[in-house]
């Protein structure tokens, strides 16, 4: 094992490879010299701006060469890079802040946040200020994440790895070496923001969009031809409904293409299975603050239909709700542990993570076969119980999401007189598509206590592009929480 610090590894492309394309955003492209020498004189104004090691600086930036150039900057100082979306309510933006504490903002206008400086942009210093050597300095934690969870009560999570590789082990999360990388989502995720900065420390071309489009999405690979692409469900559903774009793409380039950060319905992995082959498409199922994850290739899971992948023995348990462990088949709480002699992946600020005799859950709910496969059933916090009956909404939705007319969409549980909750459906759908026909859709897929009792349309995407939704938010957004027999 050969630790290198990050900073060092992509400094070192930097000077070999120095005018071959290193970042692609749309259409501007800049080398690896031109990213090291921007960056490195961001890193200067962060350091005239009191920025020291491990401190925090949040970057509220959208997806361009500006937040990668400002990432960078960020662990050249041995700081940890926080990104927020650029689109956050200052509300929910001050409450961040307040639990991570940063050094600076980036991406706010100086006073919007008292007490916290704040800067629209980073500007590059004078000549005279870049000269000066940074130093080697590493970040003891790297980057960090926020989490609204399905309470809406934000949280911040901080990964306890350092800002180093291992220069002789192979990249981590399947990435390659010195080919291209392409990665459509929002960089204020984990993944996103994780794969474009390793993918950048270990020399690749990363190609990013300054926002997801599947139609760019497909223009994107047949330009630059990527090997590895990093994709969410909702992605993934938006692109193969294009139909007649999707038989024209060459995709002949694309070696691994790596899904995660939500459930994928069983007929949308098919989907792709079939258009690319099984053995190109990946899955990894885990949280930012879980102590673990797991991986599956379409080949294994084509023998395992459903699976999330297979854990190492003793790092996941299912549990009921007593908390004692519950035979394969049988539906609980998933639980995680990191092997042996190792620390925690992620340390939480702003919740108490669940934690129990050294097992952490992040609230799912799955069950395991007798060969040692996780499946995912649900999020215990969006479960619906109707009737007496247990309605897990991953499921619901994925058959919603099957039929041809749906865009997307989110179920929820409404309080009901009678049922206690009843299943209600948010649903984006195309011209012409009725109530009726998705009662009738859902009815041929669904046992009856399963299909939601009322509908409603939107006219706009129920997920972001990292396939994410507050499903609490929705609710209120819409005024769908009101029975219809309750007084207005």
């Amino acid at each position: 094992m050969a630790d290198l610090g990050m900073v060092e590894a992509f400094r070192r492309w930097a000077r070999d490879v120095p005018d071959q394309p290193a970042l692609t955003v749309d259409h501007e492209t800049i080398t690896f010299r031109e990213l090291e020498t921007r960056s490195q004189l961001l890193a200067h104004t962060l350091l005239g701006m009191g920025v020291e090691v491990g401190d925090v600086v949040c970057v509220a930036l959208s997806n361009s060469i500006a937040f990668v150039e400002t990432a960078f900057a960020v662990l050249k100082v041995g700081a940890t890079l926080l990104p927020l979306s650029s689109q956050l309510p200052h509300a929910e933006r001050q409450a961040i802040i307040e639990l991570a504490n940063p050094r600076v903002v980036v991406g706010v206008d100086a006073d919007e946040h008292p007490g916290y400086p704040g800067v629209t942009r980073l500007v590059a210093p004078s000549l005279i200020d870049m000269a000066r050597p940074v130093g080697n300095r590493i970040s003891p934690a790297w980057r960090a994440t926020t989490s609204g969870g399905s309470t809406g009560r934000p949280k911040v999570i901080f990964s306890t790895d350092p800002a180093i590789i291992d220069d002789e082990a192979s990249p981590e999360y399947l990435l390659p070496t010195r080919q291209v990388v392409l990665v459509p989502g929002p960089l204020y995720h984990t993944a996103p923001c994780g794969i474009t900065l390793l993918g950048l420390v270990h020399g690749n071309h990363v190609v990013l969009e300054s926002r997801f489009d599947a139609a760019l999405t497909l223009e994107m690979i047949d330009r630059h031809r990527p090997t590895f692409l990093l994709l969410v469900p909702t992605m993934m559903h938006r692109i193969i409904r294009l139909s007649e774009a999707v038989g024209n793409v060459d995709m002949t380039s694309l070696k691994i293409v790596f899904h995660m950060a939500a459930p994928c319905p069983a007929w949308l992995k098919e989907a792709w299975i079939d258009w690319l082959g099984a053995d190109r498409i990946y899955e990894l199922y885990g949280a930012s603050d879980s102590p673990g994850y797991t991986i599956i290739v379409g080949t294994e899971w084509l023998e395992h239909r459903g699976s999330v992948g297979r854990p190492a023995p003793g790092l996941v348990q299912i549990t009921s709700d007593e908390g004692e462990p519950v035979p394969p088949g049988v539906v609980g709480e998933v639980w995680m542990r990191p092997p042996e002699g190792q620390a925690m992946r992620a340390a939480v600020v702003g919740g108490d993570p669940r934690r129990r005799h050294g097992w952490t859950s992040v609230g799912d709910l799955g069950w395991m076969d007798a060969d040692g496969y996780l499946y995912l059933s649900d999020r215990r916090t969006d479960m619906i119980l109707s009737g007496g009956e247990n309605v897990y909404t991953a499921e619901v939705e994925a058959a919603l999401d099957s039929h041809p007319g749906v865009r997307s969409s989110v179920v929820v549980g409404l309080p009901d007189a009678d049922l206690g909750q009843r299943v209600h459906a948010f649903v984006e759908v195309d011209p012409g598509v009725t109530e009726v026909d998705l009662r009738a859709h859902a009815e041929e897929r669904l046992v009856r206590y399963k299909t939601p009792r009322s509908y409603e349309f939107v006219d706009h995407p129920l997920r972001d592009d990292a396939g994410k939704v507050r499903k609490s938010a929705l609710v209120m957004a819409h005024g769908a929480g009101r029975h219809p027999d309750e007084a207005v």
